[in-house]
């Protein structure tokens, strides 16, 4: 423990997600030791964010302005929509170069334990976008564990109801990895996905 303002700076940045009390400790002496370091270009970018930055009207995904430059360009695929949990799996997705469809950013996962249900994502927006009639496939694209799940597995029996595809993205083994280490889930997922050489 330090003293005074030191110590609610470490405070403050080890409620930061994925940030443990040694990382914060780290990041605040880095702050304190680096003469160059500029805090209050931090400081003027944190405030900037919390009053510019927003969710998108559209798909939820984080914009400056009332729609992210996805939904705003005309040269994407307005038939396909792929539903992710946060605005980070859109980034991830786009690093890929594969998908040229719309997003639809759910703002998490179904997890009773955490108390979020179906009630607190964003899924009527998904429903009113689909109910315009312009999408021909929905892919979930939820993460793979245990809240990612429930949620594609609820996804897919509420859109049953609207006569659209659903798919779920392929999961299964990595790129360089060794089958020895894969657990049964990830190699069980891996067969049922498998698909023919040709």
């Amino acid at each position: 423990m330090y003293d005074g303002i030191v110590q609610d700076l470490i405070d403050e940045f080890g409620r930061l997600p994925g940030i443990g009390p040694k990382s914060a400790q780290r990041i605040a002496f880095h702050i304190l030791q680096t003469q160059s370091f500029d805090v209050s270009k931090l400081a003027e970018l944190l405030s900037e964010v919390r009053e510019k930055v927003r969710f998108c009207d559209e798909c939820g995904n984080i914009t400056e302005q009332e729609k992210c430059s996805i939904c705003r360009d005309p040269r994407r695929d307005r038939t396909l929509i792929c539903v992710v949990e946060e605005p980070k799996d859109v980034v991830a997705i786009e690093r890929t170069r594969q998908f040229r469809g719309l997003y639809h950013v759910l703002g998490g996962a179904i997890s009773p334990i955490d108390g979020i249900g179906p009630d607190d994502l964003s899924i009527p927006a998904l429903m009113r976008r689909l109910g315009e009639g312009e999408v021909q496939e929905v892919i979930l694209a939820t993460d793979p564990n245990l809240e990612g799940e429930a949620t594609a597995a609820y996804l897919s029996r509420l859109l049953t109801s609207i006569e659209v595809p659903v798919s779920r993205l392929a999961s299964g083994l990595p790129v360089g990895g060794d089958l020895e280490f894969a657990d049964e889930v990830t190699l069980g997922r891996a067969f049922e996905g498998r698909r023919k050489v040709e």
